[in-house]
């Protein structure tokens, strides 16, 4: 239950899914090793729905309602109210107004045309193409397609340091921070979170670790300070492809149907963290003390392609 663990006022880490399909094998291990990152270092652990999307979350409290279950299924706990981010809109249109921005009509056709080889996520970094559009070419562009906001970055290089990955330096590129479509975009909304929560830690996928120095940068700008970032690598399938969910036995409830019970999923990965032996069963209280970010597998783990590896 939340209280049962000793915090340090003004130390938080967090755990922040997209309420757009139940949570797989590899969202269940990167909340472990964050709830373990956060407990054992005396942080508060900090639950935020990231839920802006409408499109793709049409149903999003039910889901999310459902994630945090097999969070809780898990021994996972949680301190504080949940978050959502569908309820802090006013929030990120007060940290763009501070921002140095402009409108882009560019599409991302237009983009991967002109852009850079993308990062190992797919993200390309733009390449400065409406940056200095004349009052009437804007004006004539609005007419046929509505802009995006990019933040004015002037070609900024960020260094953040990973506890795995090590130092990642990176040009800041004129990210977006408001889409066409009016929706406050992924690197603003959970800088601006993070902040304002006193989020100082942060972990996640190495999927996600490319995009950590324009999140650093804007941190900086916004007046925070740079959390620390733990990027685990992510879970795959036998295949060696990222999970998905055409993948079977990737959620809770898939292997509940397969007679494969919660805390024999929470042993599992711990084992495949280097926490549990082959013969033990496990609590997330007993994970704590064994906790050590720098011991962690550099190498993405596959899981059990059927229930017998779950024993």
């Amino acid at each position: 239950m939340p209280g049962q663990y000793a915090t340090i006022d003004g130390m938080a880490g967090r755990f922040a899914p997209s309420p757009t399909s139940p949570l797989h094998l590899g969202n269940l291990r990167t909340a472990l090793v964050a709830w373990l990152a956060a407990r054992s270092s005396g942080r508060e652990v900090l639950l935020r729905i990231e839920d802006l999307d409408q499109q793709r979350v049409s149903a999003a409290p039910a889901v999310a309602n459902a994630q945090i279950a097999d969070l809780q299924s898990l021994g996972l706990d949680f301190d504080g109210d949940v978050v959502w981010q569908s309820s802090r809109l006013q929030r990120y249109a007060a940290a763009v107004a501070g921002l140095p921005t402009y409108e882009c009509f560019c599409t991302r056709r237009e983009i991967a045309e002109a852009a850079s080889a993308p990062h190992g996520d797919g993200y390309r970094p733009y390449p400065g193409t409406c940056a200095h559009l004349s009052d009437a070419e804007r004006a004539e562009r609005r007419e046929t397609r509505p802009p995006a906001l990019r933040v004015r970055a002037e070609g900024a290089v960020e260094t953040v340091t990973d506890g795995l990955a090590g130092q990642v330096t990176g040009v800041v590129d004129d990210f977006v921070v408001v889409r066409n479509d009016g929706v406050p975009a992924y690197n603003l909304a959970v800088v601006v979170d993070d902040v304002a929560q006193g989020v100082d830690q942060v972990v996640r996928g190495d999927d996600l670790l490319s995009s950590s120095p324009r999140q650093a940068w804007l941190t900086r700008r916004l007046g925070g300070s740079v959390a620390q970032y733990l990027h685990v690598p992510l879970v795959v399938n036998a295949d060696g492809r990222r999970l998905a969910k055409r993948d079977r036995s990737v959620t809770l409830a898939d292997l509940a149907a397969d007679g494969v019970s919660p805390d024999r999923v929470l042993t599992g990965l711990a084992r495949s963290l280097g926490l549990a032996g082959a013969t033990e069963s496990v609590t997330p209280a007993q994970l704590v003390n064994r906790f050590d970010a720098r011991a962690l597998p550099r190498e993405q783990w596959a899981v059990p392609s059927d229930a017998t590896g779950w024993s």
